[in-house]
């Protein structure tokens, strides 16, 4: 059974909330964003505070529950907050920069590596070798953070690459004489 499930979401002050059937609507100063709830799960919003329900006890609908009640915590947060992954780059001559909007990686290859993100997502690099990622929706960031990684993913070895900040790479021994 969901222990995460049963706690209700709180709705923050400068948040506006509504719940119409099984859509959460959330408008605060960051933005808005929607999410639509599994027909498997029931949600209300009652005393500023949003509970989350499992429709029976079935598998299917125990399973929805925990993740819709994240879900909605999550944009809840994001339009107050919003969300920001750090990148670190590590290697000789590895750096990034922007172009205006687009994001100019120089990781190791013969030419250089363009990324254009997605709308709502804000990348800014503060130094050469830090790269952040911010923006209102969790899985957006997330998801824009894992493809610029994937440029170059840390090895190793040396560690070189393209990690995230509180990321720990195991490194190896190299081969010996």
């Amino acid at each position: 059974m969901s222990r995460i499930g049963k706690k209700p979401v709180p709705v923050p002050q400068d948040v506006k909330a509504t719940v119409e059937g099984q859509t959460v609507t959330a408008k605060g100063p960051k933005g808005e964003l929607k999410f639509v709830v599994n027909d498997e799960v029931l949600v209300k919003l009652e005393d500023g505070s949003i509970f989350v329900d499992p429709r029976d006890q079935s598998k299917l609908a125990r399973s929805k529950w925990g993740m819709s009640r994240t879900q909605i915590a999550n944009i809840l947060t994001g339009v107050k907050d919003g969300f920001e992954k750090r990148l670190e780059i590590s290697g000789v001559g590895y750096r990034a920069a922007m172009q205006g909007k687009r994001l100019q990686l120089s990781v190791g290859y013969s030419h250089e590596i363009h990324y254009d993100p997605p709308e709502g997502i804000t990348i800014a690099v503060p130094k050469p070798t830090e790269i952040v990622v911010s923006g209102i929706d969790r899985q957006v960031v997330g998801q824009v953070a894992a493809e610029i990684r994937k440029f170059r993913e840390p090895e190793p070895y040396k560690g070189k690459g393209v990690k995230y900040a509180d990321e720990i790479i195991v490194r190896k021994e190299g081969k010996k004489k």
